[in-house]
């Protein structure tokens, strides 16, 4: 919710959303949530919110885009969605973050390496990147 009040404070305007659910049983929820008016400079567009809320920042082409994705300090996860699929890979081969879905692919799964880059983590959990980190490797070096 801290971050919701911040948003609005920061001077975006809540779209959809932004309510506490107790309703929805013990814990923490809240609706889904979607801001707009936001800048990159936001804290609501640089931190990670793990909740539903989404930031919506327009972009002028591709490279804004990238940019714009790209000037976080985190990198855990995100998502291109583009009607031209060949694109829409271009973009996320360029987008620093651990995950990216590209339209509505499904990047997290228990058979694929998940971890963030940045300030999201280092290192990955799940699938054979994940195993290896567990392995003990040894290097012997003999003299030839």
């Amino acid at each position: 919710m801290g971050y919701i009040e911040l948003g609005q404070q920061e001077g975006a305007r809540l779209l959809a959303g932004g309510k506490a659910r107790p309703d929805k049983g013990n814990g923490f929820f809240i609706e889904p949530t979607c801001f707009v008016d936001v800048r990159n400079d936001m804290r609501i567009a640089q931190e990670e919110i793990f909740g539903p809320v989404l930031v919506v920042i327009p972009f002028d082409d591709d490279e804004d885009a990238i940019r714009i994705a790209n000037e976080s300090d985190y990198g855990l996860g995100g998502s291109v969605v583009s009607g031209d699929k060949e694109r829409g890979m271009r973009i996320a081969r360029r987008i620093r973050a651990g995950a990216i879905s590209v339209n509505g692919g499904m990047s997290i799964t228990g058979d694929l390496p998940f971890g963030g880059f940045k300030r999201s983590g280092i290192g990955r959990e799940w699938g054979r990147e994940g195993i290896e980190e567990f392995l003990e490797t040894k290097a012997i070096a003999v003299r030839a």
